[in-house]
């Protein structure tokens, strides 16, 4: 079975408990994770309708009505896995939907014949058999649908839980997908927001770098704007327009390391480019893929640059926003200039406002943001993923240069913008001042 196939219950155990672990949440360990869907697996391995209406309930995000889902109650009515108990609705429903769910934040819909509360003999631990009780206190106005205004902190009866860390300090993706019902209109009147830009859309709306290690292999790869979605995979097909393969370029320093690695990237991932210039990825691979991504990092309430994300196999998921990264560089310019003007003004020892002294330690402060140069507002316009192998804190690898084979998306769109804003602010120098 390929991941990118739905399983059956005729299926291996073990084929749909990859297919299911494709489709978790976060909030817990993935070994954790692991055991209490093949515990569930096994259950129900002889109930195989009930197996099948699982399968359908998670691998399409509730999108189809499907049946009870059930396993035995037990005499204290929680459930044991990896030596921690729970009960089994609200285990399996955090897994797969809510990860920040309280125990006492569920009800049952009103078609589940076995919902924990029946206190029937078997428990349905169907997720989409249950329903999270939205406190009356929260508002429902600052519910987006990760649009550009998004918050760090979601509210807690928020249907759109936030991508939390693993216990390795990767963040970590898989394919959720928004909800239906009262929060999916909440926001919708994001999609009929004005231009960004009156330019015209480039020609390109990226272009595409390969390296292996810290050596770039091949040409860059140039995607027509005409072409909003980009594949690029391990396979030997002529690239060209839609499609960069990476498994037919050569390398002549390309070591065993390499080689291996590239022999799993397979299907690779899929780049989409959505409305001016917001980016998504799907990863097509059987292998996850790693990213750095300011956006995400945003997303999840970390410091730019700060965490290396996860993307699991047939995860589809928003790694770049437009909006969020005009606002950024405009906020990064303004200071830049704002520092370099004070600081000259420090340099002479006339610092205006109150609490000045004499230009001394405002000047050591400043010299920090007068630091921000062309460099680093072209970073916000860049995104960097690797293959197969991931670099960062939990790594022998530090660097995404140290990974056997990534590429750069260097974005159009963004790199238009930011050379609007630097003309506007006039910003002439990167270097910051002695």
């Amino acid at each position: 079975m390929s991941v990118s196939s739905t399983p059956t219950s005729n299926d291996a155990c073990l084929s749909i408990v990859h297919s299911l672990m494709c489709h978790r949440q976060g909030g817990v360990s993935e070994s954790f994770a692991k055991r209490a869907i093949e515990s569930l697996v096994k259950k129900l391995k002889e109930k195989k309708d009930e197996l099948d209406s699982l399968i359908t309930a998670i691998t399409t995000n509730g999108a189809h009505p499907s049946k009870c889902v059930t396993i035995q109650r037990t005499l204290d009515g929680r459930l044991q896995v990896a030596g921690r108990k729970g009960f089994p609705h609200v285990i399996y429903t955090r897994l797969w939907r809510w990860p920040d769910l309280h125990k006492n934040e569920l009800k049952h819909v009103k078609y589940c014949q076995f919902a924990f509360d029946l206190k029937c003999d078997n428990v349905c631990v169907n997720p989409y058999h249950y329903e999270r009780v939205v406190s009356p206190s929260i508002d429902l106005s600052v519910l987006t649908l990760g649009g550009p205004d998004a918050p760090t902190s979601w509210p807690r009866g928020s249907s759109f839980p936030p991508n939390i860390p693993h216990q390795n300090g990767h963040l970590q993706h898989h394919p959720p997908l928004p909800q239906t019902g009262q929060y999916w209109s909440v926001h919708s009147e994001l999609a009929f927001q004005p231009p960004i830009s009156t330019h015209s859309a480039p020609d390109y709306w990226c272009s595409i770098p390969y390296f292996e290690m810290d050596i770039q292999v091949g040409e860059t790869f140039k995607v027509p704007s005409s072409c909003p979605i980009v594949t690029v995979d391990g396979y030997v097909d002529p690239s060209g327009g839609d499609h960069f393969c990476l498994g037919q370029l050569s390398n002549v320093h390309r070591i065993e390391a390499i080689e291996r690695a590239r022999l799993h990237i397979g299907k690779g991932v899929q780049l989409e480019c959505k409305g001016e210039g917001d980016v998504w990825v799907r990863c097509l691979s059987d292998h996850a893929v790693f990213v750095q991504s300011y956006y995400l990092d945003r997303e999840a309430g970390r410091a730019p640059g700060d965490a290396v994300h996860k993307i699991y196999p047939s995860a589809y998921i928003k790694v770049f926003d437009l909006r969020q990264c005009h606002r950024q560089m405009q906020q990064q310019a303004a200071t830049a200039q704002a520092a370099a003007a004070a600081q000259a003004a420090a340099v002479a020892g006339n610092i205006p406002g109150p609490g000045s002294v004499g230009g001394i330690v405002p000047a050591i402060s400043l010299s920090a943001a007068a630091g921000v140069g062309v460099d680093d507002l072209q970073r916000l316009c860049i995104l960097r993923m690797s293959f197969v192998k991931g670099w960062g804190p939990d790594y022998p690898r530090q660097s995404i240069k140290e990974t056997p084979c990534w590429i750069e998306i260097h974005l159009h769109w963004a790199l238009q913008l930011l050379d609007e804003v630097l003309h506007t602010m006039a910003i002439a120098d990167p270097q910051p001042l002695d």
